[in-house]
């Protein structure tokens, strides 16, 4: 599960960079690539920046995250790997509109509500796999999540699919590369606990 996470000026810089190689990669050119950041928490429903395939490049986008629901006022905001193939709701996104979600970290609790911080030391950022759909408001994504490896499972039996580096472009241009990744296990991250106690309410 994935339901906060954090972006900050390194976030930014190494979404340009990433950026400006795989176009230069692709295309013999290197694009002209300016993110801005505020570093900040992103809760569902609030606008971030994702990354998505441009013809045989790389951009950044910014989406709002999650999906509407079923019912009034309810946010779908991650999917399940092992599900996402056969859910209409997903099925063809994660097929034809996939996406990267950078992030300097993410946030899970405990079952007694105590917050922790998963990272990956001297490696930021986070890249997190997801897809998007069109709506009538814009584009919107979720986050696609996997069964929990050893560093997640103290915390939570759920964990954001981590995609290398390398792997970026694959899993937004590469269909039977992308079908392998929704199977892989995510790396080991380095967890933080914080002692917040908070309200779901």
């Amino acid at each position: 599960m994935c339901g906060r996470y954090y972006v900050d000026d390194d976030t930014a810089r190494e979404i340009e960079k990433l950026v400006r190689q795989v176009d230069e990669k692709m295309r013999g050119t290197e694009a002209a690539c300016k993110v801005e950041i505020m570093a900040k928490d992103i809760h569902p429903t609030e606008t971030a920046p994702i990354l998505a395939s441009s013809g045989s490049g790389l951009e950044c986008r910014w989406q709002k995250w999650g999906f509407p629901g079923f019912r009034r006022g309810q946010v779908i905001f991650n999917a399940r790997c092992e599900s996402a193939m056969e859910k209409p709701m997903f099925r063809d996104a994660v097929l034809h509109r996939r996406a990267v979600i950078p992030a300097a970290w993410f946030y899970e609790w405990d079952r007694n509500k105590q917050k922790h911080t998963f990272y990956r030391e001297g490696r930021t950022p986070l890249f997190m796999a997801g897809c998007y759909r069109k709506y009538e408001d814009g584009d919107r994504f979720v986050i696609l999540t996997t069964q929990a490896n050893a560093s997640m499972e103290p915390v939570h039996d759920r964990m954001p699919l981590i995609l290398e580096r390398e792997e970026v472009m694959d899993w937004l241009l590469e269909d039977s590369a992308a079908e392998e990744l929704l199977r892989k296990l995510p790396p080991l991250l380095e967890r933080r606990a914080e002692y917040e106690q908070i309200s779901f309410l």
